[in-house]
């Protein structure tokens, strides 16, 4: 099995502008936040962004790196809405795709088991089919009854952090949920997770249920250790999401001067570790 450690900076040069990248976590809940600071810094452009979106979205939006983002919400938990993200679906900057949270997971699920669509109920009578007038609906042959026809949403690459992972990619959450990170790495041609910590593959299993294990070394293509790599985004039970400096990032959003400081800040400071000192 072969050693697939590499930094996130390795990371992002095997991304290219225009791809459509999913970003696994749910809304300011484990998000890869290592790996999007450094899509941040880089040159890349003209991203579809995939994601039950927080901070991820926003940051992205924020440094003009997104054409499009597809959704089942953007919020930061704690606080309902991302400001970035928000001014620039006000003010038209960029193109969006709002699914309803099951379908997005739907759609997520047909691309990685290679269908072109799954069939749900979920967005018959509302909005979701009028603000998404591409959407068709198919007749079920057994029953006769009307359904939505979700077309798959395939990924060139997926972002997801993890409590632990190995060097050979096989990844365990240690929270109360998943999300849907299998999914989006099941989705992609390409799937890269971070971790809190790289452990031997003994390891994974001796503190924690086997079902922990969720993302395969299959499905992975490059691991990185990434201790605070969340941040500030919670990982729980390594740490809770950092209340207050969520608050300075939506604070800093309301002015250039003071976001471009936050964001100097953000992007040269290390991350927090679980015990609060610097990685």
């Amino acid at each position: 099995m072969s050693d697939k450690t590499m930094t996130e900076a390795e990371v992002v040069s095997r991304l290219r502008s225009g791809m459509t990248i999913g970003i696994g976590g749910w809304g300011s809940r484990r998000k890869p936040m290592s790996l999007v600071k450094e899509i941040v810094k880089s040159d890349l452009r003209d991203l579809t962004i995939v994601s039950y979106g927080g901070p991820d979205v926003g940051l992205l939006c924020a440094a003009g790196k997104v054409k499009k983002v597809v959704f089942g919400f953007v919020s930061l938990d704690s606080i309902p809405l991302d400001p970035h993200f928000r001014a620039a679906r006000q003010n038209g900057e960029i193109e969006v795709e709002e699914y309803d949270e099951g379908m997005l997971q739907w759609g997520l699920q047909a691309a990685g088991i290679r269908l072109p669509y799954l069939p749900t109920r979920a967005g018959l009578g509302s909005d979701v089919m009028t603000v998404n007038p591409h959407l068709k609906t198919i007749v079920d042959p057994y029953q006769g009854e009307t359904l939505v026809a979700m077309p798959a949403i395939p990924l060139d690459a997926a972002l997801v952090h993890m409590n632990r992972a190995d060097i050979h990619g096989n990844a365990q959450y240690l929270g109360p949920d998943l999300y849907f990170d299998d999914l989006f790495c099941l989705a992609a041609e390409n799937a890269y997770v971070s971790a809190e910590r790289i452990v031997p593959t003994s390891e994974l299993a001796a503190n924690a249920h086997p079902a922990t294990i969720r993302i395969p070394r299959l499905l992975v293509s490059g691991v990185v250790e990434a201790p605070g790599g969340a941040h500030f985004t919670s990982c729980v039970p390594d740490y809770d999401r950092d209340e207050q400096f969520q608050r300075e990032y939506v604070a800093a959003a309301k002015d250039p001067q003071q976001w471009q400081e936050f964001l100097n800040r953000y992007l040269s400071e290390p991350a927090p570790t679980a015990n609060g000192v610097q990685s």
